[in-house]
């Protein structure tokens, strides 16, 4: 019983690889038909699955577009909005950002001021631990970065409007 099993499985395996043709890669193109190309190479490793991707519709290209209308950030099929509605929402706009950089401003202010320049007050265990005092040195100037990155952010931000 055992040599009609081995039998069985092996020509399912065996069928299964003669379904397969060989695959070859010409350049970023694969296929089974290598006639007429030139630097092909025999793809060996597994199944190979390709998935054809999709070209954009000419709509949405905006290659027809006027240069001024490329240059906004709205699609070609937004609404246009007048004049007085986009001023206020410009102005409500730049009244939430000048908020955030306050905001920020303040929060650079407390960390500067934890920070002491490199120097902060050794809290609970960090007099004991040094390396624990360190680690909470590099995160204060981590967090310092990072918040001053958004300030600029935020003032870049500010400055579209002012144009």
């Amino acid at each position: 019983m055992k040599p009609l099993l081995l039998l069985i499985s092996f020509l399912a395996v065996a069928t299964g690889a003669l379904a397969q043709d060989r695959i070859y890669r010409c350049g970023n193109e694969y296929t089974n038909q290598v006639k007429g190309r030139t630097g092909c190479k025999l793809v060996e490793g597994g199944n190979v699955t390709v998935v054809r991707g999709t070209t954009p519709s000419p709509s949405s290209s905006g290659g027809g577009a006027a240069p001024a209308q490329r240059a906004t950030n709205s699609p070609a099929s937004a609404p246009r909005i007048d004049t007085p509605e986009q001023r206020t929402r410009d102005a409500d706009a730049k009244a939430i950002l000048e908020q955030e950089l306050r905001r920020a401003e303040a929060r650079q202010a407390e960390l500067a001021k934890e920070y002491n320049n490199g120097e902060p007050d050794k809290i609970g265990g960090e007099a004991r631990n040094h390396q624990k005092y360190l680690d909470r040195v590099a995160e204060l100037k981590a967090a310092m970065a990072r918040n001053q990155s958004d300030i600029d952010g935020i003032k870049r931000e500010l400055a579209r409007f002012s144009r």
